[in-house]
C-alpha cells in the first residue's frame, strides 16, 4: 500500500491576496470562500484574523 501525503502549499491559482485561502481550501477539501469568510470574522471578531494570515503568508510555501 502506498502513502500519499497532503501538503500544505499556497495557490498560485486560486487567490485573492497570497493564496492562503486557496491553499488551505484544496488541502481540507473546502471552498475558499468559507476560509475567507472564516479569516474575515476572526479580523472582526476575534481581532487575530489579519496577524494568522500574515505568519501563514510568511510560513507556507508557494506551490
Amino acid at each position: 500500500m502506498i502513502m500519499t501525503y497532503k501538503k500544505l502549499t499556497r495557490s498560485t491559482t486560486n487567490r485573492k491576496i497570497a493564496g492562503i485561502c486557496g491553499g488551505l481550501g484544496e488541502y481540507f477539501t473546502l471552498d475558499p470562500t468559507i476560509i475567507r469568510v472564516f479569516f474575515l470574522l476572526a479580523l472582526l471578531f476575534l481581532g487575530g484574523g489579519l496577524l494568522f494570515y500574515l505568519i501563514l503568508w510568511i510560513i507556507v510555501p508557494e506551490s
